[in-house]
């Protein structure tokens, strides 16, 4: 095998030649660049004898005189060096994490010039409180709570960018085994639900779920915080009917013959966001480099999950005690969209779960709507504001740009949530257009 880490090999490249790592494509572009030059510099007559040479020959005679390797280094590492290279980054053990997790094992951070290494939490409210206390350097979290913990909703407010959105999809609601024969939301009447959290996805697409079949997630259910980690333990208790929560939990619990899934969250809103890597502004600003080192090697980790060819090997790289703690097969069929469904079939959903790391502001407008919704703020909202300050698209786009990866024309889009268009431009008038509501 090769002596390079499987970051290396798989790397997006500069646009001169996707195919090859990031490393070659700049090694390659920088040496066509100056030859380029070389050769654009020349007399004519001159000119026609380099060109002669060919690319090969001419390459080798220029690098006797010219320093590739510090020209390739500094093109590389166009941010200069971290200001620091020791780090940590919180995270909670389920599958929304895997660019974050994997990133140790399979060497992105290291590829990036650092020597980092990720940090388990048990739960939101401690990633919450590590990342404002600085416990940690970066940090895991569901893409509400960013917002969250800028506008002090539930914690002391500390503003906080969220640079990228770590998975899109990959949640589900899962019910007991017992509760085979709920249809509809309308079923679940009476039920006792846990979410991991009350800034979260799950918490909001559960209650979004909920009251479009006509059910109040304040009145008619009710609706609790767990740790992901004790959601099949209570499932199996009978301490709740079912969660909306994230994977390896919802595969587990048919694992063990305890739930079943009901519904992916794809089905309410597909490509919705979940988790996300964070920092604080402080941290941003008072280590520029390393946040920029640290931003790149998420963005690369991140597109690498995206492809379905590497979840298997992903899988076997974030099962491990120290990291997930779950059975191989438990990962793959989360990652891989092949998996048994508790109901006795195997679905094939290859979108089960995905990873893009672009934070849309159009995603934290929609959830700064839920977050009024619910009662979780108060007053007016200035939501493209709030948005843009905490979600950083444009940052996003840069760093994918610099990587290879594709960027996009702009940051707002609409989105359709259960067959329902959503305009983030007309984000007043949406929230005040639901009859079920906890607003006072």
């Amino acid at each position: 095998m090769e002596n390079k880490t499987w970051a290396d090999r798989a790397a997006g490249g500069a646009a001169t030649d996707t195919s090859l790592g990031s490393e070659a494509a700049i090694e390659k572009a920088v040496a066509e660049s100056v030859v380029h030059a070389v050769i654009e510099g020349a007399g004519p007559s001159r000119r026609q004898f380099l060109a002669a040479l060919g690319a090969t020959a001419l390459t080798a005679l220029i690098a006797e005189v010219f320093p590739f390797k510090a020209a390739t280094a500094m093109a590389a590492d166009p941010v200069g060096k971290p200001e620091k290279t020791d780090l940590s980054v919180g995270f909670i053990p389920i599958t929304c994490a895997t660019p974050i997790i994997m990133a140790e094992p399979l060497g992105f951070y290291k590829k990036h010039g650092l020597n980092a290494s990720v940090k388990r939490a048990a739960g939101w409210a401690m990633i919450r409180d590590w990342a404002i206390n600085g416990e940690v350097d970066a940090a895991h979290m569901l893409t509400p709570m960013p917002l969250a913990i800028t506008l002090g909703a539930g914690s002391v407010p500390k503003p906080f960018y969220m640079p990228a959105v770590e998975n899109i999809n990959g949640q589900a609601i899962t019910l007991h085994i017992k509760h085979k024969g709920v249809k509809s939301a309308a079923d679940m009447k009476g039920f006792r639900f846990c979410v991991p959290f009350d800034f979260s996805m799950h918490n909001y697409l559960l209650r979004y779920f909920l009251a479009e079949g006509g059910v109040h997630p304040d009145k008619d259910v009710q609706i609790r915080v767990v740790p992901p980690p004790e959601m099949v333990a209570n499932l199996k208790a009978g301490n709740v009917d079912g969660y909306l929560a994230p994977d390896p939990f919802n595969q587990r619990a048919v694992y063990e013959n305890v739930g079943f899934i009901y519904k992916l969250s794809k089905e309410i809103w597909d490509r919705h966001p979940c988790c996300a890597f964070t920092v604080s502004q402080d941290f941003a600003t008072k280590y520029p480099n390393t946040f920029a080192a640290l931003f790149r090697a998420i963005v690369d980790a991140t597109h690498y999950a995206s492809n379905p060819a590497h979840r298997k090997e992903i899988a076997a790289a974030i099962a491990p005690t120290n990291y997930l703690n779950q059975p191989v097969t438990v990962l793959e069929q989360v990652l891989t969209g092949t998996y048994a469904d508790g109901l006795g079939a195997i679905k094939k959903e290859p979108s089960r779960i995905d990873f893009d790391p672009y934070p849309w502001h159009s995603m934290a407008v929609w959830i700064l709507t839920q977050m009024k919704r619910w009662g979780h703020v108060k007053g007016d909202v200035n939501y493209k504001a709030v948005a843009e300050q905490v979600y950083r698209a444009a940052d996003c786009d840069r760093i994918a740009k610099e990587l290879g990866y594709p960027t996009h024309a702009g940051t707002m889009a609409k989105h359709v949530i259960m067959g329902r268009e959503f305009d983030p431009h007309q984000p007043d008038a949406y929230v005040k257009s639901f009859p079920i509501h906890s607003m006072a």
